[in-house]
């Protein structure tokens, strides 16, 4: 099974599992179909997070998340009197970190895959060629977003953004870059033509990315974040991702409780789940960086004695007041303009990744002679510790810029086992409600007894230091709870 945000991608990510292929084969091409099929948030000029189990209980992850250029620091979007400049770190060249996807999928497939990248990248160029029906919600995101593109490519762009329902979209330029690439490998991207073209473009346009930035890239595997909530254990994606540290500790907190008693969406369920959320993200916000830069104290975070000493000052009495938060109060308003994917193929491998540009079409910023938008992931990074980026996230020195650093990242690709065998693979796209998206959808599935579909379909909550959000359907929100 290959589910993923467009049908085409999917198609193809499970023909390459009948033809033979294994998980992370059929990873390869999905990752870069979704590239064709949804330049809203699938992506060469971005990255992401994969974790996987394979069929005999093995696990891991790989992080191909962005990285500061080498020229980065910790003031780069600061004026002379030390202010955030607006939009530098959203829009445009100012805003592109290094990408990462074209070196993750290559450290995956020289790692695990077993048929040629040749043959994973034929059908996505072929389609690529042949072109894309747009979807009438496509069509809608491209009218939305057409004057902010226009805006930062000076007025002149080769995206279509002008196309309706049902028009059919070719990208030869963009199947130009992936024969490239399937012909010279990862060099393809990180050297000669392409890295040549790439940094000359993001430097005429004011960026900060050279080639040697590019040539310095390299994916890297890294030890998932693993505990047990009852009888799950659950996998998930390890820092510079905040999504596993984030949930082992919100399962942690509630785990004490009953909530299957309590009931599905009960006052003390949300309850629970809000203050026990709010506590994860406020350490998530202080502690949480690149674990390359940053000594993150994982052992104590993750401590029973830690998360209970959290859990003091709760009661189902009132609510925590948001001062009473430790490390102040925390915005949860991140992008919801990310991606997801989930693979088993027929011997029990299975990945769940994780993908995105940032925002919606990233920095807007579109490479006409590659075919390819670039991310404004430098937002994901504190500017300023204390000021909030364009989500509302408020980062701390954990999180500050550096060069070749990665910035921090709310996606949590997530696999779950129960007794020893594979229970369910998981992931979402929505910014830092990710993380309490995902674990909604385990909790429905295991406290409530819902089937996955049904999980998907229940109504979820989004929780912010001030309000809880419920929604049952993408079109809109109510507000359920005021302040405190």
């Amino acid at each position: 099974m290959v589910v993923s945000a467009r049908v085409e991608a999917s198609q193809i990510g499970s023909d390459i599992l009948a033809k033979g292929g294994n998980a992370f084969d059929a990873m390869v091409a999905t990752e870069m179909a979704l590239a064709v099929t949804y330049p809203f948030a699938g992506n060469l000029g971005g990255g992401g997070f994969m974790v996987y189990r394979k069929s005999n209980g093995d696990v891991g992850g790989i992080d191909y998340r962005e990285k500061a250029p080498l020229s980065g620091h910790k003031d780069m979007y600061l004026d002379s009197l030390g202010k955030v400049i607006p939009d530098m770190s959203t829009k445009g060249a100012t805003a592109v970190g290094v990408p990462g996807t074209i070196a993750g999928i290559f450290e995956v497939h020289e790692k695990f895959g077993s048929l040629s990248m040749e043959e994973l990248l034929a059908p996505v160029i072929a389609l690529a060629e042949k072109g894309v029906v747009v979807t009438e919600n496509q069509a809608n995101r491209f009218e939305n977003y057409r004057e902010s593109i226009l805006e930062v490519n000076d007025g002149i762009t080769s995206f279509p953004i002008g196309c309706k329902a049902g028009d059919t979209l070719k990208y030869p330029v963009l199947a130009n870059t992936l024969r490239r690439i399937s012909k010279e490998g990862r060099d393809g991207f990180y050297k000669g033509e392409t890295a040549k073209i790439l940094s000359n473009f993001i430097q005429e346009k004011g960026g900060f990315i050279t080639e040697e930035d590019l040539a310095k890239y390299e994916a890297k595997w890294r030890q998932p974040i693993i505990f047990n909530y009852k009888d799950l254990k659950i996998i998930s994606m390890s820092p510079p991702s905040s999504g596993g540290v984030t949930i082992n500790q919100i399962f942690k907190m509630m785990e004490p409780y009953d909530i299957a008693e309590f009931g599905h969406n009960s006052a003390k369920t949300i309850q629970l789940f809000t203050e026990a959320s709010r506590r994860a993200y406020a350490d998530r916000n202080y502690f949480l960086g690149d674990p390359d830069f940053v000594e993150i104290p994982l052992d104590v975070l993750l401590s029973q004695s830690y998360l209970m000493e959290r859990m003091e000052n709760f009661s189902f009495d009132s609510a925590t007041k948001s001062a009473d938060v430790s490390h102040g109060e925390i915005e949860i308003l991140e992008s919801m303009e990310t991606t997801h994917y989930s693979i088993i193929d027929a011997e029990g491998n299975a990945i769940s990744v994780t993908t995105t540009l940032n925002g919606a079409y990233g920095s807007k910023l579109y490479c006409d002679e590659l075919g390819f938008f670039l991310n404004n992931e430098m937002d994901d990074f504190s500017a300023k510790p204390g000021v909030p980026n364009m989500f509302g996230l408020i980062g701390a020195d954990a999180n500050s810029i550096a060069p070749e650093k990665r910035m921090l990242s709310s996606m949590t690709p997530t696999i779950v086992e129960k007794d020893g065998q594979l229970y369910m693979v998981v992931g979402t796209p929505g910014g830092s409600t990710i993380i309490t998206a995902v674990a909604q959808t385990i909790l429905n599935t295991y406290e409530f007894n819902m089937s996955m579909q049904e999980s998907v379909n229940a109504p979820v909550f989004i929780i912010n230091g001030y309000r809880i959000w419920s929604f049952s359907n993408p079109k809109g929100f109510r507000t359920h709870s005021k302040k405190n």
